[in-house]
């Protein structure tokens, strides 16, 4: 049967330490700042090429309405 101290004493509650240098750490950030940076830009494309799409298609639906509206009337008119 186990007790609680071979429970703390037998798993580790630490978490390994990697030491690097300066400028590692700068490359690091540089890389991670430079890929933080592409995947901004991939989502302004994105969502530009969402809201153009949106656009179009409610600029469609206005005309098709319009028109609609415009044999309603017509039709009403007569």
């Amino acid at each position: 049967m186990y007790s609680i101290f071979d429970i703390l004493f037998e798993t580790p509650s630490y978490r390994p330490v990697y030491v690097i240098s300066d400028s590692e750490m700068k490359e690091l950030k540089k890389n991670q700042h430079q890929e933080e940076l592409d995947e901004i830009t991939k989502q302004k494309v994105r969502l530009e090429d969402a809201f153009k799409a949106q656009l179009k298609h409610l600029e469609e639906r206005e005309k098709e309405v319009e028109k609609e509206l415009k044999v309603l009337s017509a039709s009403k008119d007569k």
